[in-house]
């Protein structure tokens, strides 16, 4: 039977709430009773497993065999050797990212800094990407991003590194829009009226910066004009109502469940793991039949009956067969296609094969598979802390657009809160010298094994050449991988069906881009695994018993 990953949803529960005062919860460890101000107000927050950001569909995680799909290496790489791993659950992009998508993205940068014409040109895909010196393409040049057309195709010409900015900025706007529909920040009416203090307009005329999820969280994004009229009571009982308040109120925490977790590339174990959907061939553990592609069966033409002879995904059939013979086109696309085109696969993710390969995580190396580990396998690390701009009031520091700035992370363990004070005074006094080299807007600058005065000993924040046996002093001189490469999978609309096996893998430079590369979002799951609990059998879980003093 096949999971119908419309069923999770049943599951998932909505933004999660302080528990009620007179559920009379308690502590299980002191007997003190939770969210009651006169007691101190110790908080307990209703537990719940969180919905997913928009556009995503859960994706329960299991073990899977890495590579395993693979049935033959027609490029000799042996970059794909099999593996059984564990992938744990998370939420995935059920279509690639459009035009559509990416032109709201570019919208927002016109209207929030339409002075700078930089970030709005870093923004730009390459729609050059198009030409070829003897093909006649420059209608899509011209066309392909922008017109109404070609608004549900996916994005191409993107870069890994502009992929992962908007990534970074999806996560904001879709925190900030749940935030003011609930009334914690000022509602979009309001803004719109004038009400809003640090607005995206705002940020223009340089009245204020666009909100930021890391600086919301941290504390650092509220005050008048930005708090909303629905904002949470604070039980703190050293909280002050302030303003037009009758109740002392506070932003969300993290704790409160109303902030999603942030747009990502996933990783590669997460996409091809995704990408065979084997949950819909599994019963009881057993998987009943294996995949060369999303689909079952060895073929690329559909079987069943209102449909048969149809191929089944956006690729190449052969040298000079985009699309088959006018008057009966096979994949009905001559480039790509709709995001929405052929049927998803038993997770509900649509065009996992063919269309556009799109971008993972993950930097490439041809024997990632033997050394990463076996749970949640990635290889790309790149340790970073947030820098303080006051260490003393834990305060961010923040570029220019308003997110804070990370630098390599200096240890891999808690520091004492001496070191840790020493250690941001030293990195921020660098920071404000004349000659020092500033990080770009929320750039990390990489220091492998640099030494740490504190710690006394090397430490390397970035693990993507971690356990190399191969010079690093060597890449781009022998060889064409090094640690701007990066993984992309899945077969486009000009790739022939072997790439349209969710194992093999190939990689480009994270700047470079491509008219048959695009991507799509993940997320991290927080939480019980588990999404399809319907039928199956459970171990119950008692409630813990309230103390009674006596």
């Amino acid at each position: 039977m096949k999971v119908l990953t419309n069923t999770a949803l049943v599951m998932l529960g909505l933004g999660v709430m302080l528990s009620s005062c007179s559920n009379k919860q308690q502590s299980q460890k002191t007997g003190l009773a939770y969210n009651d101000r006169t007691n101190g107000g110790y908080l307990r927050y209703r537990q719940s497993h969180p919905a997913p950001g928009p556009g995503l569909v859960p994706i329960e995680g299991g073990t899977f065999v890495l590579g395993g799909s693979a049935d033959q290496d027609v490029a000799y790489e042996y970059n794909n050797l099999r593996r059984r791993v564990t992938v744990p659950s998370f939420y995935m992009d059920e279509t690639e990212v459009s035009n559509q998508d990416w032109l709201d993205y570019l919208h927002w940068i016109n209207i929030t800094f339409p002075n700078d014409n930089e970030l709005y040109y870093n923004a730009l895909p390459d729609t050059l990407v198009w030409r070829k010196p003897l093909s006649y393409n420059e209608p899509y040049v011209d066309n392909y991003l922008r017109h109404p057309a070609f608004q549900d195709y996916p994005v191409v010409g993107v870069t890994w590194q502009q992929a992962q900015e908007y990534c970074t900025w999806r996560t904001d706007r879709t925190n900030e829009n749940i935030l003011r529909e609930r009334g914690n920040l000022v509602t979009w009416k309001d803004q719109a009226k004038g009400q809003g203090g640090a607005t995206a307009q705002g940020a223009a005329n340089g009245t204020g910066t666009p909100f930021n999820t890391d600086m919301y969280l941290n504390g650092q994004y509220q005050g008048q004009g930005i708090d909303g009229k629905k904002m949470i009571t604070d039980l703190n009982p050293n909280a002050t109502a302030t303003g037009n308040n009758k109740r002392a109120v506070r932003p969300a925490r993290l704790e409160d469940g109303i902030v999603k977790q942030g747009y990502r590339l996933p990783s590669e174990a997460e996409w091809e793991y995704a990408a065979l959907a084997l949950a819909g061939n599994t019963q009881f553990e057993n998987i009943n039949d294996g995949r060369v592609y999303p689909w079952d069966g060895l073929g690329v033409r559909s079987p069943k009956k209102n449909t048969r002879g149809l191929i089944l995904a956006n690729f190449k059939r052969g040298s000079g067969d985009n699309a088959g013979v006018g008057g009966g086109l096979n994949d009905k696309a001559i480039i790509t296609a709709p995001v929405r085109s052929y049927q998803p696969n038993d997770f509900g993710l649509y065009n996992m094969a063919g269309n556009v390969n799109e971008w993972v995580a993950d930097t490439y190396r041809q024997t990632s598979f033997e050394e990463m580990d076996d749970l949640n396998p990635f290889r790309g690390n790149e340790f970073t802390n947030k820098r303080l701009a006051d260490p003393t009031k834990g305060q961010y520091a923040k570029d220019k657009y308003g997110r804070p700035i990370k630098d390599p992370a200096k240890s891999d363990k808690k520091l004492k809160y001496s070191d840790m004070i020493a250690q941001q005074q030293a990195q921020a006094a660098n920071a404000n010298q004349p000659n020092s080299a500033q990080p770009n807007a929320g750039a990390v600058t990489a220091t492998a094994g640099a030494k740490d005065p504190l710690a006394g000993k090397a430490y390397t924040n970035d693990y993507r050449d971690y356990g190399d046996s191969v010079n690093n002093s060597l890449y781009g001189t022998t060889t064409l991988v090094n640690n701007h490469s990066k993984v992309y999978k899945g077969g486009s609309w000009n790739d022939l069906s072997y790439w349209l096996n969710p194992a093999t893998r190939r990689f480009m430079d994270q700047d470079d881009a491509s008219a048959e590369v695009g991507f799509r979002c993940a997320m991290t799951m927080v939480g019980a695994p588990e999404i399809y609990p319907q039928g199956k059998p459970h171990i119950p879980v008692k409630r813990a018993k309230n103390y009674k003093a006596r």
